[in-house]
């Protein structure tokens, strides 16, 4: 996994990848950068397998990394599920227009 930087120190980094999972779990989709929406998607890719797994331990290790425990709940129950057969590859990343006001690529990151 490459570790992009983001122009922030490691706490802040963390804090913003672990809102943008957290909204990922509750929304279904965000809207943001391609090179977050790229870091993001190996995070939220973890956590679905988590969900998967289904037993306590993964419960608390994905409570230990979102912020929300309707997020967890919402992850496990209903998220996890849908993706029983499914080997990988959960989330879909769609490029969009750039930003109005620095031209920064973005992108739409989604869950199947």
């Amino acid at each position: 996994m490459t570790l992009r930087k983001f122009g922030r120190r490691s706490a802040p980094r963390r804090a913003m990848l672990r809102n943008l999972v957290t909204s990922l779990v509750l929304n279904g989709k965000v809207e943001t950068t391609e090179a977050k929406a790229k870091q993001i998607r190996s995070i939220a890719e973890k956590m679905i397998t988590l969900g998967k797994r289904g037993d306590l331990h993964a419960r608390r290790q994905a409570l230990a990394y979102l912020f929300d425990e309707d997020a967890v709940t919402k992850l496990f129950e209903e998220i996890s599920p849908r993706f029983e057969e499914r080997q990988g590859g959960y989330t879909r990343i769609l490029k969009i227009a750039p930003r109005r006001g620095d031209a920064a690529p973005m992108a739409i990151l989604e869950i199947l």
